[in-house]
């Protein structure tokens, strides 16, 4: 039983290291802000929730406790890393707003609410 769970525990390490490995190197080789994004946001958040969920997996095996702090910390990461993602984007979006950036909608009048791009009636007027 003890082979198993060593192996379970080294396998969950083993994949949370390469996930943040690869979020870590698309952090720094990407080549713009939108997909830039992506590489904490999703692998590096799989890395590092990989590595708690083996922490919490020994600890309850070793110790026969839960720990509260780890399940805190996994939660807490899995729920802020899309809102993070949301508002750097729509950051962006908003800086780029008035530049030429292909693939990005041009505020006019006709313009939606899609991600709060649409010009205010003071800005319009001008």
């Amino acid at each position: 039983m003890d082979f198993i769970l060593e192996l379970l525990l080294s396998a969950f390490i083993v994949i949370a290291g390469f996930f943040s490995l690869v979020g870590s190197f698309g952090l720094l080789k990407l080549p713009d802000v939108m997909t830039r994004l992506h590489a904490p946001t999703k692998a590096t958040t799989l890395g590092v929730g990989g590595i708690l969920v083996a922490s919490m997996l020994y600890n309850l095996m070793a110790h026969g406790t839960v720990s509260v702090h780890e399940l805190a910390i996994t939660l807490f990461l899995f729920i802020t890393a899309p809102i993070t993602a949301n508002f750097i984007a729509k950051a962006y979006l908003h800086e780029q707003r008035d530049k030429t950036v292909k693939g990005l909608p041009k505020p006019d009048d006709k313009a939606s609410d899609w991600a709060t791009y649409k010009v205010p009636e003071r800005q319009a007027e001008s």
